[in-house]
């Protein structure tokens, strides 16, 4: 029995004698989800689990919950019996059925949904979900800090095991949910599938509060929400052919090197981006503000000056200058106190070094923003793609911005306040429902598929995003700390706060090695240094496996005969040699 990232539950059938990377390969291609390596199996947990460190509960209380999960005479190797089977796995399959059964109904297959034009708003189409079930609901878990953030991760299936070899049986619950937040090839007429999964994903990680976005931010979440259930049952726009070919070009046009240009002086000139900012370099333990300079962006560098007269006085040095490529840029904005600020963190000798940067306006903001994300990826003032990134961003602004009234009538529409917004930001539910009616006014226009893209690139956006947490203690420490992993780094960080304390990026990662016997895993870096430390929140397999799939997920290429290489994953995840 599997329960979907939607929260709803199939009966499945999966295979449990191959390995569950495997299992899960096969699963995705009978419900028609490209990209099957971003998602995994995981256990249901429950509010008790987010008490104890994996490696931190003693022997005694670790056998107590293997006899409670009532486990068979014949000893089968389980690498997670700290997720007791009988509390979560059999307790929620009561209503599983005996056997999974397809039943045609016209052109609707129940069981292994077959999408098509017909098939949207029925419940068996994984492109729409249903609301969730009483039963879906009392599986939610709701972690209240950073340490509860980073146990839920212990429930990850070894994907070099098979389902069986760890604990679990036929019938059993298990859950299906994305694991790698690094999502290939998001393509709107491909994938309806695989974007609502992920829609649902982030919809419910928001809601849950397994992510923390600002007031503004959630009114956002909200409104498109909202904007995608009144879309659910109304018709959706066909695309034409034309569009597929003018896309076509599109893509190809921006692809070429520098696109093109109108002006002849263009040629001989690099465009550059100047202006006045505020900026500051935060240090623990510091109470220095933020300082007003001369910025300029050109060819990927960004130069600091006292003022516009030095930046053209060649006899005069720059107060510094960063390489913009290669590093993180993190929006910091709330439009309500007037904030447009971006945070840049730029590969150092030393891991990485932060640079905040505070825009007057949000035009300004807009241009800097996109210059920056542009040189993070290589790419200079000329790219083609950066007056379209300039659009995305204000287009995006604009969403946040409050409306005068709403564009709905807010006595037709029953919302419950509690289905939008995280519990944190239900007080006055009145109040909270005119203000989500006020976003939606933003929003109104979107259709289907643009709402719930919009609403996986504000999820994308936030600085939370795509960081899966572990409770460690680093080699020659006592206390605890906090690794943090994402698409392409690293993060050492403080366990109550979460504040940054140094960043790896992968390009670094010259190996990374894991002693079975200790439990200990050792980062070796490129500069010689070896960062070791010991999980305790879950089994040192899982973080070996989070940095070994992320790199393997870099590795995709766009190529559309591209197949997927399970033996280069499992050589990469596995640990073994």
């Amino acid at each position: 029995r599997i329960q979907l990232p939607d929260l709803r539950f199939t009966d499945c059938q999966v295979d449990f004698s191959i390995k569950s990377f495997n299992a899960v390969v096969n699963l995705c291609k009978e419900l028609g989800i490209r990209h099957p390596e971003e998602l995994s199996f995981c256990k249901p947990l429950d509010s008790d689990h987010l008490k104890f460190n994996y490696g931190s509960l003693q022997k005694a209380e670790r056998s107590r919950r293997v006899t409670l999960a009532a486990m068979p005479v014949t000893p089968r190797h389980d690498t997670n019996t700290f997720i007791a089977n009988s509390e979560t796995l059999r307790r929620k399959s009561t209503n599983s059925s005996p056997m999974h059964k397809k039943i045609s109904r016209g052109d609707i297959t129940i069981g292994t949904p077959k999408l098509n034009s017909k098939s949207y708003g029925s419940d068996w189409s994984l492109a729409m979900s249903p609301p969730p079930t009483e039963e879906a609901r009392e599986t939610i878990v709701r972690p209240k800090s950073l340490v509860e953030k980073a146990r839920m991760n212990v429930a990850w299936l070894d994907s070099s095991l098979s389902i069986m070899e760890q604990g679990i049986n036929e019938f059993d619950t298990i859950l299906l949910r994305y694991k790698y937040f690094a999502f290939y090839d998001l393509n709107p007429k491909e994938d309806p599938v695989r974007i609502n999964l992920i829609y649902e994903q982030a919809k419910w990680q928001i809601l849950n509060e397994e992510i923390d976005c600002t007031e503004e931010e959630m009114l956002l979440f909200a409104s498109l929400q909202l904007q995608v259930g009144l879309q659910a049952n109304v018709p959706q726009p066909q695309d034409d052919t034309e569009d597929d070919i003018e896309s076509a070009l599109n893509e190809l046009q921006i692809s070429l090197d520098g696109g093109y240009t109108n002006k002849a002086e263009d040629i001989t000139q690099i465009p550059q981006l100047t202006g006045y900012l505020k900026y500051l370099k935060p240090r623990r333990f510091t109470l220095k503000g933020y300082k007003t300079c001369y910025f300029v962006c050109k060819d990927l560098q960004l130069s600091s000056w006292k003022n516009s007269e030095d930046s053209t006085d060649y006899s005069q040095e720059p107060n510094f200058t960063i390489c913009l490529k290669g590093c993180e840029v993190l929006p910091d904005v709330n439009i309500h106190q007037g904030r447009y600020g971006i945070k840049l963190s730029v590969p150092s000798s030393d891991g990485m070094s932060d640079l905040w940067l505070r825009c007057e306006s949000e035009s300004q903001y807009a241009q800097w923003m996109a210059a920056c994300r542009l040189a993070a990826k290589g790419k200079n003032l000329a790219d083609y793609g950066f007056d379209q990134e300039v659009s995305a961003i204000k287009a995006f602004l604009s969403m946040q911005h409050p409306a005068h009234s709403p564009a709905i009538n807010p006595s037709t529409l029953d919302i419950q306040v509690e289905d939008y917004v995280a519990p944190r930001f239900v007080k006055r539910k009145s109040k909270v429902r005119q203000r989500i009616l006020e976003a939606h006014a933003n929003v109104k226009d979107l259709n289907l598929i643009e709402a719930k893209m919009n609403f996986i690139k504000a999820w994308q956006s936030l600085p939370e995003f795509g960081v899966s947490l572990f409770v460690v203690k680093f080699h020659g420490e006592r206390k605890e700390e906090l690794v943090g992993i994402a698409y392409n780094r690293l993060m050492r960080m403080v366990l109550q706060s979460g504040e940054h304390i140094t960043t790896w990026r992968y390009n670094i990662v010259k190996a990374w090695n894991v002693n079975w016997e200790t439990g200990h895993m050792m980062i070796q870096l490129g500069n010689g240094e070896n960062v070791i430390f010991q999980c305790i929140s879950a089994e040192c397999k899982v973080v070996h496996e989070f940095i070994g799939g992320y790199i393997f997920l870099s590795m995709r290429s766009k190529d559309s005969s591209q197949v997927l290489n399970e033996e280069l994953f499992h050589k990469l995840t596995g640990g073994w040699t």
